[in-house]
């Protein structure tokens, strides 16, 4: 993404004062604002280079990029205005200033706690999404040799593997058995203590010497939970649960969520000269003992309680848990919620020896991906260049990576016709897995013995790989055939885009056409005598232009309202473009000036034209009226033709759009907005067929 684009978010989000901070994940921007209300999403949906926009609570608002995030916030940060990391400095005196600071202030409510919640679990495990990628690649290749034969059973109890192997395997293990370690400083960081303290306090509990601690103490099950083994070992007369915490990831959440308000209580209660020895000095103290006798335990029995749930739903039914999860997790990924399901998986191979979740999630991952693999496919066949770069990186990321978020934030979530196909898919893959369960007698199901991205890369990682190869193969290719089958927009949305592209094309092939700039002196409209006799008695709407700027004529009589009030998001939004609409009183639309038709849709209801000048027009006949498939529309032009002020471009007949229900609103936008100044609407009123309706400035 070009710096100019990196400007354009900034400028969407309401510039660098409403920035309070920005941070990133794996694929999206997260930026805390001051001030959410005035950002529209389909400003900065249409960005390029953005994927994706997703308003938050709390004045959060997050834009998706992709696998590219990193160079797109290194951009922004660069960027003159954002000097010192975060939101300029604003005026303490200004009133938008002071109403921000207000409601920062007040109680954010029940939603923003959970948009809160899980944006914690998110920021505590997405820096180290790297790192657990790589892990899981050393585990697929462990895997596979294994299934080769090349070593033995290598994640089996007792097994000593050549010391080669053995040092491989020391590869991903670095990253799980630390991983307490890394989530306890990402959780930290993100509660706004110091996260080396936190990184700290939980070090304790995985030194050598504090395991060692319970060398002679039979471990038994806490509260009766098997999979919470801790050994009790009397420290100053109080028993003291010591557990292996390798791998865990509840214990340094909840120790990071206790320590975040200490350390804001200790920093009012001690003096700032004083706070950068004493704070850190006080939280350890208060926090190294609570979490190894309170908190860690209390993690430990947490996890091992959420694990055995989902333990005894896949046993009572494999069948119906590898049906349920893959269904689940389309609306759990969105929330956050499968981060806690991670932490689960996690604890199942260190308790078990095995997952029997990732299996069937692999399902809902490649329905998500063929999904996007169909989007692509139909981008290809459409010429939409900009959806077909979308796809193409959300589908890399996924197939290679096992990453979902590019795909469902930056397509799925935007068209709302690609979820319930989605969903099919998901619906197949766990199906084969339940069938297949049943079939071959398999106890658990699908199962891995280590945390991997369900990528293609990872399929080996699977036991029985056959049947999970089956099952994701066919979750991917239903949710393709079917997004292919029906498309992934609307037809109302099919043909606004096509008559944008068709203009777009268009103008590029008539770029030699020399720009015409009317004149101020010389006002232009068509005798009125043209249009419908119901427009004749409209005035003729004129204004003063300046000699900068190009005038674009209306195409109708009628009244002109602003795009704001048109009953479409998306022409209100501005998504397709600046403009202004008309109602009509006549049944005809005229060209509004001398150009080329570069699209002239059959059904009539939509016409794109190249103006001399290089102003590419839409004219959106009424909303929704392509449902009427050309009923009622007698077409007067075809693409390519030549075109004069004036010109009949189609005639429809009002009893039948009425009739149908649809509203005969007229939209009429500027799709190359960008490649001039400012474009505004004349005036609003009562306008003529050929009165001043939009002007559009020369670019300096």
């Amino acid at each position: 993404m070009a710096t100019s684009s990196a400007a354009d978010i900034v400028k969407a989000v309401g510039g660098a004062g409403n920035i309070e901070s920005l941070t990133h994940c794996a694929t999206r921007l997260r930026f805390q604002l001051r001030d959410a209300s005035g950002v529209d999403t389909k400003t900065v949906e249409a960005i390029p280079g953005v994927m994706g926009a997703v308003p938050q609570a709390g004045e959060r608002f997050q834009v998706v990029i992709g696998g590219g995030v990193q160079n797109v916030y290194n951009d922004i940060m660069a960027l003159p205005e954002m000097a010192g990391g975060g939101a300029a400095a604003s005026d303490p005196d200004d009133i938008d200033a002071i109403k921000a600071r207000e409601r920062a202030k007040g109680v954010r409510g029940k939603v923003a706690w959970i948009d809160s919640l899980f944006e914690f679990l998110s920021d505590s495990f997405r820096p180290i999404l790297g790192a657990l990628l790589g892990a899981s690649f050393f585990i697929t290749f462990m895997a596979l040799m294994a299934t080769l034969d090349v070593i033995p059973d290598w994640n089996a109890p007792g097994v000593t593997l050549d010391p080669s192997w053995a040092f491989i395997n020391l590869m991903w293990q670095s990253v799980f058995v630390f991983l307490p370690l890394m989530v306890a400083y990402n959780a930290t960081k993100k509660v706004g203590a110091d996260p080396w303290v936190g990184f700290a306090i939980m070090a304790v509990l995985m030194l050598p010497g504090f395991t060692a601690l319970a060398q002679d103490v039979e471990p038994t099950a806490l509260f009766g939970i098997e999979a919470a083994q801790v050994a009790i070992v009397p420290v100053f007369g109080i028993p003291m649960p010591i557990a292996n915490y390798s791998s865990q990831v509840f214990p340094p959440l909840l120790m990071a969520a206790v320590l975040g308000p200490l350390y804001k209580l200790l920093r009012k209660i001690i003096t700032a000269n004083l706070q950068l020895i004493f704070v850190p000095f006080f939280a350890m103290l208060i926090m190294m003992p609570l979490t190894a006798f309170v908190i860690g335990p209390i993690g430990v029995y947490v996890g091992a309680v959420l694990a055995q749930a989902l333990a005894a739903i896949n046993s009572f039914s494999p069948f119906i848990f590898a049906i349920v999860i893959p269904l689940a997790y389309p609306f759990m990924v969105p929330l956050g919620l499968h981060w806690p399901i991670n932490a689960i998986m996690l604890l199942n191979i260190q308790t078990l020896g095995y997952d029997f979740i990732q299996g069937p999630m692999g399902a809902w991952n490649f329905a998500c991906f063929g999904a996007t693999a169909g989007v692509l496919i139909l981008s290809l066949r459409h010429r939409d260049t900009q959806m077909r770069q979308t796809a193409t990186g959300a589908l890399a990321a996924g197939l290679l990576g096992g990453i979902s978020e590019p795909s469902l934030y930056g397509i799925h979530l935007r068209f709302k016709r690609i979820y319930p196909r989605m969903l099919v898919g998901c619906f197949v893959g766990g199906l084969t897995i339940g069938i297949g369960s049943l079939l071959m007698g398999l106890e658990n199901g699908v199962t891995t013995q280590a945390f991997v991205f369900t990528s293609l890369l990872t399929i080996p990682a699977f036991q029985p790989t056959g049947l999970y190869a089956i099952a994701i193969g066919l979750a991917f290719f239903t949710s393709m055939f079917l997004v292919l089958w029906s498309n992934f927009r609307t037809p109302e949305q099919q043909a606004e885009f096509e008559a944008a592209r068709d203009a777009a094309e268009a103008a590029a092939a008539a770029e030699h056409v020399a720009p015409a700039v009317v004149e101020a002196s010389e006002p232009r409209a068509i005798d009125a005598s043209d249009a419908a006799p119901a427009a004749a008695a409209v005035p003729m709407a004129t204004a003063v232009l300046e000699k900068a700027s190009i005038e674009v004529l209306s195409p109708l009589a009628g009244k002109v309202v602003p795009l704001s009030e048109v009953p479409d998001p998306v022409f209100a939004g501005g998504v397709m473009g600046p403009g202004a609409a008309v109602e009509p009183v006549g049944d005809t639309v005229f060209s509004p000036g001398a150009g080329v038709i570069a699209a002239a849709q059959p059904t009539g209801h939509a016409f794109g034209i190249v103006l001399d000048g290089g102003v590419e027009l839409l004219i959106h006949v009424g909303i929704d009226t392509v449902n009427l498939k050309g009923e009622g529309f007698d077409v007067k032009v075809k693409n390519g033709d030549r075109v004069e002020l004036g010109t009949p471009l189609v005639t429809f007949d009002r009893a039948v759009i009425q009739k149908a229900g649809y509203p005969l609103i007229t939209p009429v936008i500027v799709l190359n907005a960008d490649d001039f100044g400012e474009v505004s609407p004349v005036l609003e009123g009562d306008i003529a067929v050929g009165g001043s309706l939009i002007t559009v400035d020369q670019k300096e």
